[in-house]
């Protein structure tokens, strides 16, 4: 019974380690594949975080300041 365990535990060991190794080649061989072909996947030009929100910055400042002067009591 305890060669049986050890058996199932190497069997066990060279799946996953013929999983890993084939995981690795695939990665690889994708990483020269889009290395060769990359002209053929433009990037697509996105927005940039600054460029998404940059009219709604002075809405907020403004909210903001009229929040705090709320707050201690002024009056806008």
């Amino acid at each position: 019974m305890l060669m049986e365990g050890v058996r199932l535990m190497i069997v066990g060991m060279l799946m996953v380690f013929a999983f890993l190794g084939l995981l690795v080649a695939l990665m690889r061989a994708s990483a020269v594949f889009f290395e060769a072909f990359a002209n053929h996947f433009p990037e697509e030009a996105s927005p940039g975080p600054a460029a998404a929100g940059a009219g709604r910055s002075e809405e907020i400042a403004v909210v903001l300041a009229v929040a705090e002067a709320r707050r201690r009591g002024r009056d806008v």
